[in-house]
């Protein structure tokens, strides 16, 4: 994937300026200053208990810092992905219907977003019998239905095969590039997500180091967190496609 140019100014979607948030007198995160522009993608990285959801519910509006600044452009669309829903299993609830719960939105949008994705052929599908990977590709349409500037995806790929996540993060890249907007991301798995990101945030509380992929990966910060020496540790991760693969992951036959 290509890397974002430096965007300027005035496509500026999100800052935050020397943020803390505190749980009683715990800080969960400690004067993090991040800003995420129209047509990037940040991902954010991080141990358990670094913040990274904190951070993502500061950005949604969720959570109000206790010092610090948090703005964002004037009537901004947001579109969120959490990592999990919940859903009723006695409720009958098809794809179309998910899509729809809440929202006014017409018959032509839910299919265009749905073909973006890659499950137009769910439309009438029961959302309790849809895989792992065909949940997350319909939360993605359901994020995407009013078409936002800015999109935050809080571990986009959980519960999908490595093979599955690869090309998820090719379709996040994907949607990028079409609607134009930026993107936010939550990962704990850099194997693959350091490829398919611009710039990375490696949180721990507070901010220890961001930049380039590449840049991170040899920051000291970095290698004390994920372990490992400069000599041996992970590398970037590029999944050659001589074949593609279902919604499942698995391996089809071009035929």
């Amino acid at each position: 994937m290509n890397r974002a140019a430096e965007s300027p100014a005035k496509d500026l979607l999100l800052q935050l300026s020397d943020v803390t948030v505190s749980h009683g007198d715990r800080s969960t995160l400690e004067s993090v200053s991040m800003r995420l522009s129209r047509r990037e993608i940040v991902t954010v990285i991080g141990p358990n208990g670094a913040g990274k959801s904190t951070l993502i519910k500061t950005a949604l509006g969720i959570i109000q810092p206790a010092k610090g600044e948090v703005n964002r452009i004037a009537n901004i669309q947001i579109g969120y992905v959490p990592q999990s829903v919940s859903l009723d299993p006695t409720l009958p609830l098809t794809v179309e219907r998910f899509l729809r719960l809440g929202t006014a939105v017409n018959d032509a949008t839910v299919k265009e977003m749905l073909a973006t994705v890659g499950v137009e052929k769910l439309q009438t599908a029961s959302m309790h019998r849809i895989s792992g990977g065909e949940m997350r590709r319909v939360l993605l349409a359901r994020a995407l239905l009013k078409k936002p500037d800015l999109l935050i995806l809080d571990e986009p790929t959980a519960g999908v095969d490595i093979a599955g996540q690869n090309d998820i993060y090719t379709l996040i890249g994907s949607i990028r590039d079409q609607y134009q907007c930026g993107i936010l991301l939550v990962s704990h798995d850099l194997h693959i997500v350091m490829a398919a990101t611009d710039r990375v945030l490696c949180l721990n509380r507070h901010l220890c180091c961001s930049g380039s992929p590449e840049h991170v990966r040899e920051h000291p910060e970095y290698l004390a967190i994920f372990g490992g020496n400069p000599a041996d540790r992970i590398g970037i991760y590029r999944h050659q496609h001589d074949h593609h693969h279902d919604l499942h992951g698995d391996v089809c036959d071009h035929g």
